[in-house]
């Protein structure tokens, strides 16, 4: 017999409560086996796809692309056992069937239906009559024709507005009686149409067909367009400027109707606002972000360090055979000089503990990596990046920043960092006070790297320049600590061979 079993939404994440359907994989009818992708879901940190728990037939979905649903709530109900034999109707008790079930008798006027209802056994309905199992509902006798809408006959009264036909009964009108005379409603007197305002007699605009046809295809009123033509005439140029300068202007410009940001946005009627919820990435990044930087004391510091030399080694290993299937960047440079700098000073790599009132040092290092995507900024973080030689860590920083920019990162892979850094030299900004991943005591923020005039060897010359900023938990690091940080990963930016010495 067929089996049906809900798959609820599961808990995609350390400790979310509710996600959003993004889209379903599957269709009502539609087979589907264990672990096949049924639906995916964008929760607070990503989106994630969801595999069945069940083989079967899909018969209903209960939520819908675009919904919120909370962890726990049934989305989608299998049927595990579609080849099953159905199983038989109960039979309904004879006491009840000879109460409430019969053969209705009688004539039909109107839409009145009079008659009696004879007691006895019931006889089985007709093929596509009754229910599927073939018994008699009570109360709507063989065949359940009691249950059909009579007929209206010509010239009979209009049917009830209600859902339901009135029942029969005593108290129904006989079928004979006249039905009264429709009264004329009286008639207002006809209201004059109003006179223009004195002193303001109407306008009406002159203009030729042609320029008619253009300003109701703009959707402009010639009446309120300033006439410029010869003897008062509106031209085809006045309708023009008129449309361009009563036409909504756009003070904001957006993604294509594909962005994830306005798929689910309301624009006003006028044009000039488009309003979006606040959900999954975006509310998470916001939330976290207000209970960091209210939490933990943020305090910055900056240094402009001459990269000359980590861009000549950037430019010698992108030539390497050896990295020449990976990506390149001074980010990779000032990755492994930010690992070198944990390991002088471990003290760094910690996080504040506010419940047990501890602080907890890390023996490892998950390095995040800031990545802006079209659904928000996400940090996802590679696990023991202290471990991984250059080559390595370059290979995980293009799978981990390719994973998120395609909405494609795990729960998993956003949690359990232990230091940051970003780049925000890629949009061309100098530097900035970068606000701390929850649950990190530093963050790093990589600046643009320009050519500027630069002292060197006691003379000017055009060098790479950059600047860095260090945010840290005040609570945990002291000034001195995030001072020696951050001037240990210029030195290496500024030589990369004392990497060696370190390393």
């Amino acid at each position: 017999m067929p089996t049906f079993e809900q798959f609820r939404l599961p808990d995609a994440g350390e400790g979310l409560t509710e996600a959003e359907i993004v889209a379903w994989h599957v269709a009502v009818g539609d087979a589907v086996t264990v672990n096949q992708t049924i639906v995916e879901i964008e929760t607070a940190k990503s989106l994630v796809e969801l595999p069945s728990p069940f083989t079967g037939v899909v018969t209903e979905l209960l939520a819908q692309p675009g919904t919120t649903v909370e962890v726990g709530t049934p989305i989608i109900v299998i049927d595990v056992d579609p080849t099953g034999t159905p199983a038989p109707a109960p039979a309904a008790p004879a006491a009840t069937a000879a109460a409430g079930s019969g053969t209705p008798t009688g004539t039909t006027t109107g839409t009145t239906t009079t008659g009696t209802t004879t007691t006895g056994t019931t006889s089985p309905a007709p093929a596509g009559d009754g229910d599927a199992g073939g018994a008699v509902l009570v109360g709507y006798g063989v065949g359940g024709h009691a249950a059909r809408r009579t007929r209206r006959s010509a010239g009979a009264a209009p049917a009830s507005t209600s859902a339901e036909a009135p029942a029969a009964g005593p108290a129904a009108a006989p079928a004979s009686a006249p039905a009264p005379a429709p009264v004329a409603a009286p008639q207002a007197p006809a209201t004059p149409p109003s006179a223009p305002d004195a002193g303001r007699p109407a306008r009406h605009a002159l203009a030729k067909p042609p320029v008619r046809k253009l300003a109701r295809d703009l959707g402009v009123d010639l009446d309120s367009v300033s006439a410029t033509g010869p003897g008062g005439i509106v031209t085809r140029e006045d309708v023009l400027a008129h449309g361009a300068e009563t036409e909504p202007r756009t003070l904001a410009t957006y993604p294509g109707d594909d962005s994830p940001w306005l798929a689910s946005g309301a624009v006003s009627p006028d044009g000039r606002e488009t309003r979006v919820p606040v959900k999954s990435v975006r509310k998470r990044t916001a939330e976290a972000m207000v209970a960091s930087a209210f939490t933990a004391p943020h305090v910055t510091v900056f240094h402009t360090v001459d990269v000359t030399k980590t861009m000549h080694l950037v430019t010698r290993l992108r030539e390497d055979r050896e990295f020449a299937d990976v990506r390149v960047t001074p980010l990779l440079i000032a990755a492994k000089a930010l690992m070198l700098a944990v390991r002088r000073h471990p003290e760094i790599n910690a996080s504040w503990d506010d419940a047990a009132q501890e602080i907890v040092y890390k023996h490892y290092v998950n390095l995040g990596i800031a990545a802006a995507t079209p659904r928000g900024l996400v940090v996802p973080n590679i696990k023991d990046a202290h471990r991984l030689g250059l080559k390595e860590l370059a290979e995980s920083i293009a799978e981990l920043t390719g994973t998120a920019r395609a909405g494609r990162t795990t729960p998993a892979d956003m949690s359990g960092g232990t230091i940051t850094i970003t780049n925000v030299g890629v949009f061309g900004i100098d530097t900035g006070t970068p606000i701390l991943n929850p649950g990190e005591a530093a963050i790093l923020a990589l600046g643009a790297i320009r050519e500027q005039p630069w002292v060197h060897k006691g003379k000017i010359k055009k060098r790479w320049v950059t600047q860095l900023a260090l945010s840290f938990d005040h609570r945990l690091v002291d000034g001195g600590l995030g001072s020696r940080v951050l001037a240990d990963v210029a030195a290496v930016l500024a030589n990369p061979a004392q990497g060696l010495v370190w390393g």
